[in-house]
């Protein structure tokens, strides 16, 4: 467990100290709302090796934070994590677990299209898996999803303030819940 953990709300990240093997990792980029939440979220289910937060499927290359509301990328968390571990549908069901699916360009106390939720995939061979979870996740809903899934068409890492942000500012904001992984089993 880390100091940091220790000290804090957040949970511990049970991904620390464990070596990766890079080749065996796979990637898939999640938006759900800011993103400092939903990076401390994903970092920390077991088999996410990497985290990555940044924009995705804008207009431009390389924005920065104060353009992103004009050039329509979605914050995003680039996740790679080892499939031997954790597998995209498991990954897919914990992240509809911390998002409303049905909202339009919103996420807790924030709004604007750089806050709508998404799930974008490079390789094709993910997208069976995408749309079984999403056909699951559309039954528990009286509305249609506004989850928006489509190949990754670009990405670029936020700036390095914004990188594990709520590590870095335990009293950051936050909208997600991250209660769910304090369960012990």
């Amino acid at each position: 467990m880390t100091e940091y953990s220790q000290k804090s709300w957040l949970p511990a990240n049970p991904n620390l100290g464990i070596e990766y093997d890079k080749s065996k990792l796979r990637e898939i980029w999640l938006a759900g709302g800011c993103f400092w939440g939903v990076e401390a979220y994903l970092a920390r289910i077991y088999g996410v090796a990497e985290t990555c937060v940044g924009y995705a499927n804008g207009i431009t290359e390389n924005p920065s934070y104060e353009e992103i509301p004009y050039t329509g990328h979605a914050e995003t968390v680039q996740v790679c994590y080892d499939p031997e571990k954790v597998s995209l549908e498991e990954l897919l069901t914990a992240f509809f677990q911390i998002i409303d699916p049905t909202s339009v360009n919103k996420q807790g106390n924030d709004e604007g299209t750089q806050y709508r939720t998404g799930i974008y995939y490079r390789d094709p061979e993910d997208l069976p898996v995408i749309e079984k979870v999403v056909t699951k996740e559309q039954v528990k809903h009286d509305k249609m999803l506004a989850t928006e899934v489509l190949p990754l068409e670009n990405f670029s890492p936020a700036e390095e303030y914004h990188q594990k942000y709520l590590e870095k500012n335990p009293d950051g904001y936050c909208h997600i819940d991250l209660s769910p992984l304090l369960k012990t089993d």
